[in-house]
């Protein structure tokens, strides 16, 4: 039965974008550029995170950036000599491309300071976020809009409240690269109960094949576990440490569910993850797709 829409579950409106890293594996390509505005075809990373917010209904984004990172505001700002030149040529699709990244959201930012973690990123949302349900994106997962993850978690916690992470199967190689999840299963086929989590384990001690993946929907007393939370794994205040606690006392911020995902993602995070994200965006684009996937196929061919 799905809950009423009270002030104790209020609808989820915000989000909440971290972007303070420093991109090191992407040098020396950002040296001097965010790693979140490298291009993915014809648009900056950090663009098709915040479409995901607004098409989920998310229309306040705050995005918690660091030195460095003007260009993320000068992208989302009108630029209004820009969009002057294109009208006087009578330009408009790019008029309407450069005017889109500006229209999508209403976008706030703050700087983080001190990097301490992803968990300490997301407390420096509290002021702006307060006593709300609220998202949490990060910028290396990219969600194909074909497949609406974050809708979809929006509305598991409107119906359970708490606390709602994203979940992906991989190869229990692979589960050491992630934080992982152990999982009760629901009667939803999509929807399971995390009763613990444990960031990036050895594979014999993982409790599953569940990684979290980089989408979030949070309770706001994650807010005071995060301020009692110790720095964990690499030194740095955990977002999975304190959803642990979560998971392990719901009287504290109510029940974790975990949404399993089975569509379409594309991950930034390393340099061969970057390019292969590239091609399969631009093979699957009406107006590169074509020509494209014809070049491919014969560059594969010759180097066969």
């Amino acid at each position: 039965m799905v809950a009423d829409m009270t002030e104790a579950n209020p609808r989820i409106s915000k989000a909440v974008i971290p972007a303070a890293g420093l991109g090191t594996r992407f040098l020396p390509a950002t040296k001097a550029t965010p790693k979140e505005m490298l291009p993915v075809v014809d648009k900056p990373a950090i663009q098709y995170v915040v479409e995901e917010a607004a098409a989920a209904g998310l229309d306040d984004v705050l995005m918690i950036t660091g030195r460095n990172k003007r260009p993320l505001e000068d992208h989302f700002d009108r630029n209004h000599e820009l969009e002057s030149a294109l009208e006087r040529k009578g330009d408009g699709g790019k008029l309407a491309k450069v005017q889109e990244s500006s229209d999508l959201a209403t976008i706030h930012y703050v700087r983080q300071g001190d990097p301490r973690g992803l968990g300490h990123a997301v407390l420096c949302a509290a002021p702006h976020v307060g006593n709300e349900p609220f998202a949490v994106l990060l910028g290396d997962d990219l969600i194909d809009p074909r497949d609406p993850l974050l809708q979809r978690m929006v509305e598991v916690q409107e119906q359970h409240g708490g606390s709602v992470i994203a979940l992906m199967e991989v190869a229990p190689e692979q589960i050491h690269l992630y934080g992982c999840a152990a999982v009760e299963s629901t009667e939803a086929g999509d929807v399971v109960k995390v009763t613990g989590m444990v960031e990036k384990p050895d594979p014999a001690d993982a409790p599953s094949n569940y990684a979290i993946i980089g989408r979030y929907v949070l309770a706001p007393q994650i807010f005071d576990v995060l301020r009692k939370t110790e720095p964990g794994r690499g030194g740095e205040i955990q977002l999975t440490d304190a959803l642990q606690q979560l998971a392990a006392d719901e009287k504290v911020g109510g029940p974790v569910h975990g949404v399993v995902f089975k569509g379409r993602r594309y991950d930034t995070g390393d340099r061969g993850d970057y390019l292969r994200a590239i091609v399969r965006l631009a093979c699957e684009r009406e107006d590169l797709g074509p020509d494209f996937r014809t070049w491919l196929r014969s560059f594969v061919a010759e180097e066969m």
